[in-house]
This record gives C-alpha cells, sequence and structure tokens, in this order.
C-alpha cells in the first residue's frame, strides 16, 4: 500500500495509563517515521480529547501506539470498532485477554505452553502456603499493569504483604509467581512471523521499570547468541503462545530462559514500546527492516474488527 491509501491516520498516544509518558515518546517517534515516509498523519492523545472527534476531523485510520490501560487493553479498540476506524494492531478480546497476565496465563496452560505457577494474592491470604507452593524468591505483580508498574522480587514472608500493598495500588488484581532463574528474552511478532529474539541482561535483580527506561546498564542482545535451533523452537512457540491468545498485526511475547534449557512464558504486549530504542524495532532492524519500513509495515496490517 502508498502513503496516500491510508488517508488521514491518527496516531493515538498519551492516554490515562500509568505509562503515559512511554506512550508519549512511542508516538512521537511513530508520528515522525510516518511523516517520513509521506502519510497525512496527525497527533491524538485520548486523555485531552474525546475519542468521537477522532470522526469529527475525519480521520480515515488510527494508529495505536497507547500502552498500558484504556489504550491496549481493549477498551480503546471496542470504541474504534463502534466507530468503524480501521486500528493497528490486535482486537478487543486479544487485547484484554493479553492485558490481564492472569487469564493469559490460563490460556497458555490450557494449551500446554509453560509459564511460571502463580496464585491471585489478596489481603487474606495465607503468606505460609503460598511461599510453600511457590517457594522464594517469588515475583508480586498486579495482573493488569505494563511496565512493570507495581512490581516487586521479595525474599522473605515478612516482605510479601508489603509488596502485595504496593501491587494492588494499582490493581485490585495481584499474582504472586515463582520466581525462574535465567535469561530474560522476548520475541517480536510481525503479522504472522516471529523476529529475531531479543536477549536482556541486566545490572540488578529486576528487568523493571528503573531498568528498561532509566539505567545506562541494561544490555540488549540481538542476535540473542543463542544457537540457531533453539532460537527457532523459542521462535515458534511464541508464535503459538501470540496466536492462542487472538493476537494479530504485531505485538510481542517475553519469556524466561532457564540455565537447563526450558523455557516459561511471562506476558504477551499488544501494544509494545515503539522508540527507536524499544525492543521490537530493534529485533526488526536485526531482521533487515527499519524503522519507517516496521512503522509502515504496522499501518498495512491495520483492520476493522
Amino acid at each position: 500500500m502508498t502513503a496516500n491509501d491510508h488517508g488521514k491516520v491518527a496516531v493515538l498516544l498519551g492516554g490515562r495509563s500509568a505509562e503515559r509518558e512511554i506512550s508519549l515518546q512511542s508516538g512521537q517517534a511513530v508520528l515522525g517515521a510516518l511523516h517520513s515516509r509521506g502519510v497525512d498523519a496527525h497527533a491524538f492523545d485520548p486523555a485531552e480529547q474525546p475519542l468521537d472527534a477522532l470522526l469529527q476531523q475525519k480521520f480515515d485510520c488510527a494508529y495505536i501506539t497507547l500502552h498500558g490501560r484504556y489504550g491496549e487493553d481493549g477498551t480503546v479498540q471496542g470504541a474504534l470498532e463502534l466507530m468503524d476506524l480501521p486500528y493497528t494492531g490486535s482486537g478487543v478480546m486479544a487485547s484484554a485477554i493479553a492485558m490481564d497476565k492472569w487469564r493469559t496465563k490460563l490460556l497458555w496452560q490450557a494449551v500446554g505452553i509453560a509459564s511460571p505457577r502463580s496464585v491471585l494474592l489478596q489481603a487474606d491470604s495465607d503468606v505460609s502456603e503460598i511461599i510453600r507452593t511457590l517457594g522464594l524468591p517469588l515475583i508480586v505483580k498486579p495482573a493488569r499493569e505494563g511496565s512493570t508498574i507495581g512490581l516487586s522480587k521479595i525474599h522473605s514472608e515478612q516482605e510479601l504483604m508489603t509488596a502485595y500493598q504496593l501491587a494492588a495500588q494499582h490493581d485490585s488484581l495481584v499474582l504472586a509467581e515463582e520466581f525462574i532463574e535465567g535469561a530474560e528474552l522476548t520475541v517480536g511478532i510481525l503479522g504472522e512471523t516471529p523476529l529475531p529474539l531479543v536477549k536482556i541482561e541486566v545490572a540488578g535483580e529486576l528487568y523493571d521499570y528503573q531498568a528498561k527506561y532509566l539505567s545506562d546498564d541494561t544490555q540488549y542482545f540481538c542476535p540473542s547468541g543463542l544457537p540457531e535451533a533453539q532460537e527457532n523452537a523459542i521462535q515458534a512457540q511464541a508464535l503459538q503462545a501470540y496466536q492462542v491468545l487472538g493476537c494479530e498485526g504485531w505485538g510481542r511475547v517475553d519469556l524466561i530462559l532457564s540455565a537447563s534449557g526450558q523455557f516459561c512464558f511471562l506476558e504477551a504486549n499488544t501494544s509494545p514500546g515503539m522508540t527507536s530504542h524499544s525492543l521490537v524495532p530493534m529485533a526488526a532492524k536485526t531482521a533487515g527492516i527499519s524503522f519507517e519500513d516496521l512503522v509502515m509495515k504496522i499501518l498495512d496490517l491495520s483492520h476493522v474488527g
């Protein structure tokens, strides 16, 4: 498709979630790439104007660079479908499920895709029983947040409820998850094609918000350095994990590769970061796809419902 085929494109950015600042960066990067290819693209922040302004301003398509709630969770996708506006990324159901790490796990487990064991954590949970079940250390996190917001790694029973209280500030649904020692990996997916793996090495204990966006010590390796057969196996299962949730267009699946060579999937992202330093653009570059070409390919995959 040519730039003109898409008509007037709204780049949805910012929004109301805890990931607003990252979304603004993604949106500006995408906007610049679209302009460089001659697309009639304009920034549109749903936190500053109502969504029905998309119709009033006669947009033909929405490019979603919103992250987190009210943008990545199916809410905006549903509104766009009611307006018959094509949009990028996954549909309502897949967006909602992928945003919910607990329900994502239930689907993956049903089809035999490995994911760390977890339990729902509540204010009156039996802390000792949870630790007996999952062991220590373990991860506590909101089930429906992104960018590791509200996430903690705990090493003692005494820390568990403090971590719960932090996570519960962000979501009423909180997960306690077994911690698996290993390499952090991520698989970007474009259309139905897995991109080269990115291996992540952090200086601290966790690939958390600090390590993702603020630290200069986090290292990324793409190519990942894994044997080709192992990388191919991980890519194939990542694509299955992505598709069983109903995802489409593009996205990213995160996993842990243990020292024994077993891999466990953590979560799927239906609207990953799109700055020039983000993981999907990094993987695309290794595959020979420029940032501008990546942005245009995602736009070409836009759909209604």
